[in-house]
């Protein structure tokens, strides 16, 4: 199995629904109250790009698209609008957007995370595919110069510096990135009469871990 680094057709994956993913057990006991566990330490992403299908050109790209892939067989990147920067959807990348950790004069190398919040619990994704020449990283606060200070490898999100950080000193960063993912099917069921009645395909992408 192989990752191919290029990203699934921007203008076809419009229309595309999906997002994370979670697996609980429920166990309900006699009383009444549950018991609850999760097998799953990380979420998982899921989409839809059939939605984004609206010309007979859109058929002919996801064709070309799916057999350079070799269905299932190797994976890619793809753009959740959703969800696809350090920042809110709003919002410009800053180097101060998400905490990757703390110096301590010895480490160099920083893994790229986003870290989800609300009401006093958190959940931080790795990023294992930011997006080429959008990484912004910030020691202490004060913005560093990529290339001199540190180098950002968009293959796997890793951050390594020239020089240890300081003990204590933060390290932030703000990027852009894509979900690695693979198609969820071997085959794709085009109808193409009723795709012009207006029938959607159904292909299915998930997330993969690398």
């Amino acid at each position: 199995m192989a990752f191919h680094d290029i990203r699934f057709p921007l203008e076809i994956a419009l229309g595309a629904s999906g997002g994370p993913e979670r697996r609980t057990e429920i166990v309900t006991l006699g009383s009444g109250r549950e018991e609850r566990n999760s097998p799953w330490a990380l979420s998982r992403r899921r989409y839809n790009a059939g939605f984004g299908l609206k010309r007979l050109d859109d058929i002919h790209a996801l064709i070309a698209f799916f057999e350079a892939r070799h269905g299932r067989l190797h994976g890619f990147r793809w753009r959740d609008r959703a969800d696809w920067k350090s920042a809110a959807p709003s919002a410009a990348v800053s180097a101060l957007d998400q905490a990757l950790g703390q110096g301590d004069g010895e480490r160099i190398s920083f893994q790229l995370v986003k870290t989800y919040a609300s009401g006093g619990a958190s959940y931080t994704r790795e990023i294992a595919k930011p997006v080429a020449g959008s990484i912004r990283v910030a020691m202490a606060g004060a913005p560093l110069e990529g290339g001199v200070d540190y180098t950002a490898d968009p293959a796997t999100g890793l951050v390594t510096f020239t020089s240890p950080p300081a003990p204590g000193a933060a390290v932030t960063a703000g990027f852009e990135f894509d979900v690695p993912v693979r198609f969820d099917t071997d085959f794709l069921d085009i109808n193409l009469a009723a795709f012009e009645a207006g029938s959607v395909p159904d292909i299915p992408v998930i997330e993969i871990r690398l």
